[in-house]
């Protein structure tokens, strides 16, 4: 069976509108990548040399990252040689195949740890402007159609207008904030927090913090301090440390991601306005480079576009109309 095939398969038993939000999230990316991937083996009847030096630079454009693109290409090398493959236009499933690969590492740790026995404490950790917020109110909206009760905590006490902005979120979906007076300590903030949730047997609690940038030693610090709180008043909290990056800003998002990775372990990324850029091979960089993996992304403004990542999705709304092509070549 065929790589397309296989893929088709996987997604088949998914919902047609999640399939509908990636394909759509990544127009820009497919539009900007497979367009020129297309022009490229257009261009060229063999695979030689100067093919994957083009590829190369492709790749890199869509910031899949430096040391991803150069292992990627090896990985391609080896392939064409073992399945001797001549021709350019029989490289571009090898190539959606390859991505597949690389952001399946993921496995089970692309899942959000929800408990199933007792409150799940999600910490949502990331600088000013990459639409953490935002992204803290649609988690709790998706979380309470579940049927779960969500309480949100306003940790960021730093930022004027944080708490407010959090508070009209809450409104929106029906959600109860826990705050204080702008300028309190974050860490008495999650201690009211995780008070009031397990009071009212919260299924899960979602808590903003500052946006840190990452030269304020102080504030990685102060988040520090919040992280021990959570650990001491719940033991296993927080269950998930979400680091929100904005996709538009490409490898300066790596840097964001390597930065709080050391101060907060993070064990996961959410990669907010994936649908605003054509630089969606940030993904591949992030699973690749930094094993962390990504759990949630933004693929739209409206209240379900943020969506769980899913591997198979992704490459399915990068490659949509090579796969879709070559579906109805092979029919």
């Amino acid at each position: 069976m065929s790589f397309f095939k296989k893929l088709k398969e996987k997604i088949t038993g998914q919902t047609e509108s999640v399939t509908e939000k990636f394909k759509e999230g990544l127009s820009k990316t497919r539009d900007s990548f497979v367009g020129k991937m297309n022009e490229l083996v257009s261009r060229y009847r063999k695979i030689d040399e100067e093919f994957f030096e083009e590829l190369e630079e492709l790749l890199i454009s869509a910031d899949v990252g430096v040391a991803t693109v150069m292992d990627l290409i090896d990985d391609l090398k080896d392939e064409v040689r073992l399945r001797n493959i001549k021709d350019t236009k029989d490289i571009q499933p090898v190539i959606s195949e390859k991505l597949a690969e690389l952001l399946d590492k993921s496995g089970e740790d692309g899942e959000v740890n929800i408990q199933t026995d007792g409150m799940t404490v999600i910490l949502m950790v990331g600088v000013n402007g990459v639409g953490k917020t935002t992204t803290i109110g649609k988690l709790a909206h998706k979380y309470k159609e579940e049927g779960k009760e969500v309480l949100l905590a306003a940790g960021d006490t730093f930022r004027a207008g944080a708490i407010e902005q959090l508070e009209v979120w809450g409104d929106r979906v029906g959600v109860s904030v826990i705050k204080q007076q702008a300028g309190s300590d974050p860490a008495a903030v999650m201690y009211d927090a995780i008070q009031a949730a397990k009071a009212r047997n919260v299924d899960v609690l979602l808590c903003d913090t500052a946006g840190r940038l990452q030269n304020k030693v102080n504030l990685m610090n102060e988040l520090e301090k919040v992280k021990r709180v959570i650990e001491r008043e719940i033991p296993g909290a927080p269950h998930e440390v979400l680091l929100v990056l904005d996709a538009t800003t490409g490898q300066n998002a790596m840097s964001q991601a390597k930065t709080f990775g050391k101060a907060t372990d993070v064990s996961g990324i959410v990669l907010t306005k994936l649908d605003g850029t054509a630089k969606g091979g940030i993904v591949l960089a992030i699973r690749h480079e930094l094993d962390i993996p990504v759990k949630f992304v933004g693929l739209g403004e409206k209240m379900d576009d943020l969506q769980e990542f899913n591997p198979e999705q992704f490459v399915y709304g990068l490659f949509s109309e090579i796969l879709e092509a070559k579906e109805e070549e092979e029919n």
